[in-house]
């Protein structure tokens, strides 16, 4: 028996498997090795009565060796392990800790007893993957919590906590998380009494539902499921369940799991995956790279990204000196915060002990001094290289020694801002997407003279307060907006040559975005960056706001807008372009989707290649990881570099 991985405990004639596989106890090969080994013991040896499978470290089996999913199948395989461990004659009870994901719980479902710590959670998150569980878990789980549980478990891919488990019986006892192995013994013990009566999952009755039910079902999660190919299938193999052996709808969630593995969707999503995993992993930065300290934050600028900035530190603990130039703009701020906190109570993302506590950590201030102690500080304010010129001059004049400065620009040179310091190495952007307090993607914007441990302390950061970072170098616009800018042109140029912004709007949501540019632009408003003293009427941006059709705000944009905010195409503004077009003696022509299709992607793809040949990106799947997060690139494609790669143009 390999040491590093397992070892057996005897408690007179009940047995303990140990697992203990970092990081996270995955069901690979030799786990599952292990875990065969064990079964085949506990057959053999007439001493031992009962097994109880757990793990060591931070958590239970928190899922399948993904990697293992695109290499060829090495016996013992996960479905016939469990089906070894349902049906041995001596009761095996599972004690779950941590998270018992995916093939992790499906280890569980195929254990007679399952017990588990308070703090521990459980799910089949494989739909998130492209998957479904394909060890018999959308057999077992429906016959332990019941069908509609089961399937909302498994469409949405969230875990349940220990108590929920427990209440809908997916769970025979929780425990105090110190307790766990001694109560999983006493468990075992009780079950080799009798007084406690262990059951296979599998024979468990299955609940038949009310007519109609998965019909019903697929209609209520249509939008959910969308062009999702895995939620159809979960539902798919459920209602099999109904007119099949047990034996016969585990083979067909086998071939149903096996299509999808080979699936477009699921090479994707699993792409996404590891993408999102190897953004951590940034040339010179490791365990050992020192960090600053950061317990105080100081923000500049009290508008809408200063806010939602500050909301992410309020929630994580970190105390927030929030500046402003007028009181006004300060008292609007604050009260700004404290209804975004408010909102996350009313929806149940936050307590409302949190909730107090994160706005008693605000501090609102009008003095720039009051910065002085800040261990951080992020620039959000108006974005003029004057403006920033004249604060982080300030700022180096007054910030503690040591004190990170950071700039949240969208497009400025962070090096420029640096230049206005005697601090350079402690100068970077840290860009965050809006709203600031929701979306999960962070620019870390590395300048030439950041020095590791700045930004190594901004990638721990980031994680701190729950966001993805993804390393840029500089250049304008960094990753995400120096692409969004080259398919702006491309967008521009094509609108005055025929292509309708409403076709061009429906191709990019039937590709998958949840909006498409031009709504976009009307939801963000079209007069950003727009000025009505410097306005020559040359371009569609600039004659729409000269019409005071400045998007959702006005309720009239590229598109017209009703009291609910329901967008319709506007002739009005179809006209407007053809008369652009003609006043610049641009002919038109028709498109056709494909070319539109074209005009969305081609550019984009282009200058994520120009990006990632001039190094301002690491890694292909970070520009990916980058649309994946700050502008809703359908996630089942991969991400828009993956694309390019899958569909050459």
């Amino acid at each position: 028996m390999t040491e590093a991985i397992a070892r057996i405990e005897r408690h007179a004639n009940i047995a303990v498997l140990l697992i203990n596989a970092p990081p996270v106890n995955a069901l690979g090969q030799a786990v599952r090795a292990e875990l065969q080994a064990t079964v085949e013991l506990l057959h053999k040896d007439a001493g031992l009565d009962a097994l109880v499978i757990a793990c060591e470290g931070r958590t239970f089996f928190a899922g399948a060796d993904i990697r293992e999913f695109d290499r060829p199948p090495q016996a013992p395989l996960l479905p016939g392990l469990i089906n070894a461990i349902e049906a041995s004659s001596k009761p095996v009870i599972a004690a779950i800790h941590g998270t018992a994901l995916g093939g992790g719980l499906e280890v569980a479902l195929g254990c007679h007893l399952r017990i588990a710590a308070q703090s521990a959670k459980m799910g089949l998150p494989e739909v998130k993957l492209g998957l479904l569980p394909g060890a018999g878990g959308t057999q077992r789980l429906p016959r332990l919590v019941g069908l509609k549980k089961a399937l909302d478990m498994m469409v949405s891919g969230e875990p349940i906590g220990a108590a929920e488990a427990q209440e809908l019986g997916l769970v025979d006892r929780v425990v105090e998380d110190q307790g766990l192995i001694d109560a999983a013994i006493a468990l075992a013990r009780d079950a080799v009494a009798g007084r406690i009566s262990p059951r296979k999952t599998r024979d468990r009755a299955l609940q038949a539902p009310e007519a109609g039910f998965f019909a019903a079902y697929r209609k209520d999660n249509a939008r959910k499921f969308g062009r999702l190919d895995a939620p159809q299938a979960i539902v798919k193999v459920v209602e099999r369940s109904l007119s099949a052996s047990f034996d016969d709808a585990t083979a067909f969630e086998r071939a149903q799991f096996d299509i999808l593995r080979s699936s477009a969707q699921s090479k994707a999503l699993r792409y996404a995956f590891f993408a999102e995993r190897d953004v951590k992993n940034v040339p010179g930065i490791d365990v050992k790279t020192p960090v600053v300290p950061v317990e105080n934050i100081g923000i500049i600028g009290a508008g809408t990204m200063g806010t939602g900035i500050a909301v992410n530190f309020l929630l994580a603990g970190l105390p927030v000196t929030l500046l402003e130039m007028n009181e006004a703009a300060l008292t609007r701020g604050a009260e700004t915060i404290r209804k975004i906190i408010q909102r996350n109570v009313e929806s149940g993302r936050t307590s409302r002990t949190s909730a107090d506590q994160a706005l008693g950590l605000l501090h609102p201030t009008l003095a720039f001094n009051d910065l002085a102690s800040a261990d951080l500080v992020i620039e959000a304010a108006f974005e003029t290289l004057d403006v920033k010129q004249d604060i982080f001059t300030r700022l180096d004049a007054i910030a503690k020694p040591g004190a990170i400065l950071a700039t949240n620009t969208s497009y400025l040179d962070v090096d420029k801002i640096a230049s206005f310091t005697a601090r350079p190495e402690h100068v970077l952007g840290l860009h965050f997407f809006s709203p600031a307090n929701v979306m999960k993607l962070l620019e870390v914007v590395r300048g030439a003279k950041t020095s590791g441990p700045v930004l190594a302390t901004a990638l721990k950061l980031a994680a701190r307060i729950g966001k993805i970072p993804v390393v840029s170098g500089v250049c304008y616009g960094f990753i995400g907006n120096r692409m969004l800018a080259a398919r702006r042109v491309a967008l521009d140029k094509s609108v005055l040559e025929g292509a309708s912004p409403y076709a061009i709007d429906r191709v990019a949501e039937e590709f998958g975005f949840a909006m498409g540019p031009f709504r976009v632009s009307d939801l963000a408003g079209l007069d950003l960056g727009w000025s009505k003293e410097t306005s020559t009427g040359a371009t569609m941006k600039e004659r729409l706001c000269e019409m005071d059709r400045r998007g959702q705000k006005t309720k009239a944009g590229y598109y017209d807008y009703d009291d609910k905010m329901k967008p319709s195409a506007s002739p009005l503004v179809e006209q407007t372009i053809k008369d652009l077009a003609a006043a610049r003696g641009i002919p038109q022509r028709a498109w056709i989707d494909a070319e539109l299709l074209d005009l969305l992607l081609t550019p984009m793809i282009a200058e994520g290649r120009k990006i990632l040949a001039e190094g301002i990106a690491l890694r292909a799947s970070d520009i990916d990881v980058v649309w994946l997060h700050g502008y809703g690139w359908p996630r089942w494609r991969g991400g828009p570099m993956y694309y390019g790669e899958k569909h050459p143009v």
